[in-house]
C-alpha cells in the first residue's frame, strides 16, 4: 500500500535536485531525532541503558516512524488522492539528500578555496564524526571526499532503493534507522551496548544498496570525466578496508574512480583510531578530487533514478 508511481518519484527527485533541504519545510529526521532523545532520556533515567534498552530504543523508534508515515498517508489519501499524492511525493523528497549533500560539502571546500581553513574545518564538523581542528588542508578534502562518497550511498542510493522498494513508508522507515545509527551507533563507552542494535540494524538495511552504489559509480565513472577501470579495481581490492562492512564499498569505487587514496588513521572524540588506507595515490586529495566525487555523486544517482524510475513503471 503507498507504493510509489514513476510519476510521483521523478516530481521528488526533482524537488531535491532543484530545492535540496529549505528550512521552512520541517523534516522527518528532525522529529525522529527528538523521538530518540527522549526515549534515550528516559531508558537511561530507569536503567534501561544496556542491550535491551538499546533494542526498545531501535523498535519503537522504527515502529512509529513507520506507524505515524502509513497514518498520516492514510488518512490524506481517504480525504483526496490528490493530497495523498501531494504527501507522498514530498516524504518522499524528504527521504533524498543529492542537493544537501552537495551544499554541505561545497561550504567546505569553498573555504578551503579561500585559504579560510578555520572556517572550513567548522563547516567540515557538521558533516564527519572524526575530529577537524587540527586537520590540514589535504585532510579536510580528503574527509570531505570520503563523506560524499558514502552519503552518495546512506544519503542517496540507499533511500532510493528502499523507497522503489517499500514506497515512502518504507523509504522513512529507512531515515528512521539512519538516523538511530547517526546518533546513537558509536563504539563508545556511552553507546555501545545501547546502541548496538541501532548500528546492527543500520548495517544490515545498506548491505545491498552500499554495494549497488559502488556498482552505480563503476558504470557512471566514464560519464563523470573518471576511470571505470580504476573504480572497479579498487572497489574490489580496497571494500574492505574499512571498519564498516558497507562504508567501504562507495569509498573504495569513489577512491579508484578518482585515482586518489582515501581512509587512515583519525581521532574521534580526542582518541585516535587506525584505519587502512584506501586506493592508491596517483593523484592528491585536492579540488579536482571533490568536484569528481560530486560529479560521480550525481551520475551514480541519474542511473539509480532511471532504475528506480523503469522498475516501477513495469511494477505499479
Amino acid at each position: 500500500m503507498f507504493l510509489l508511481t514513476p510519476e510521483l518519484l521523478a516530481a521528488a527527485l526533482l524537488l531535491d535536485l532543484f530545492l535540496g533541504d529549505p528550512h521552512w519545510l520541517p523534516h522527518p529526521v528532525a522529529g525522529i531525532g527528538r523521538l530518540i532523545t527522549i526515549q534515550e532520556q528516559l531508558y537511561r533515567r530507569i536503567g534501561l541503558d544496556g542491550y535491551g534498552g538499546g533494542l526498545l530504543l531501535c523498535l519503537l523508534t522504527v515502529a512509529g516512524t513507520v506507524s505515524a508515515a502509513w497514518l498520516l498517508l492514510y488518512l490524506l489519501y481517504q480525504l483526496s488522492p490528490l493530497l495523498g499524492d501531494l504527501a507522498t511525493v514530498l516524504i518522499t523528497w524528504t527521504c533524498l539528500a543529492a542537493r544537501s549533500l552537495h551544499h554541505e560539502s561545497n561550504l567546505v571546500v569553498a573555504a578551503v578555496a579561500q585559504g579560510d581553513l578555520t572556517a572550513a574545518r567548522m563547516l567540515l564538523a557538521r558533516i564527519v564524526g572524526r575530529d577537524t581542528a587540527e586537520l590540514d588542508q589535504e585532510a579536510i578534502l580528503r574527509a570531505t571526499v570520503e563523506t560524499v562518497a558514502e552519503n552518495s550511498s546512506d544519503g542517496i542510493i540507499a533511500p532510493l532503493f528502499w523507497l522503489v522498494i517499500a514506497g515512502p513508508v518504507g523509504g522513512v522507515a529507512y531515515k528512521a534507522v539512519s538516523t538511530l545509527d547517526s546518533m546513537v551507533g558509536y563504539r563508545n563507552e556511552r553507546y555501545y551496548r545501547m546502541g548496538w542494535a541501532s548500528a546492527r540494524l543500520d548495517d544490515l538495511v545498506n548491505l545491498l544498496p552500499a554495494r549497488l552504489t559502488a556498482l552505480l559509480m563503476v558504470l557512471t565513472a566514464a560519464l563523470a570525466g573518471l576511470s571505470g577501470s580504476g573504480a572497479w579495481h579498487i572497489w574490489r581490492r580496497d571494500h574492505r578496508n574499512h571498519p564498516s562492512p558497507n562504508s567501504g564499498h562507495p569509498e573504495a569505487a569513489t577512491a579508484g574512480a578518482l585515482g586518489i587514496r582515501l581512509g587512515g588513521g583519525a581521532h574521534y572524540g580526542g582518541v585516535f583510531k587506525e584505519k587502512a588506507y584506501i586506493g592508491d595515490p596517483r593523484i592528491p586529495v585536492g579540488l579536482t578530487a571533490y568536484q569528481g566525487a560530486i560529479r560521480l555523486m550525481y551520475a551514480s544517482t541519474a542511473l539509480m533514478a532511471m532504475i528506480g524510475i523503469a522498475f516501477l513503471a513495469v511494477f505499479t
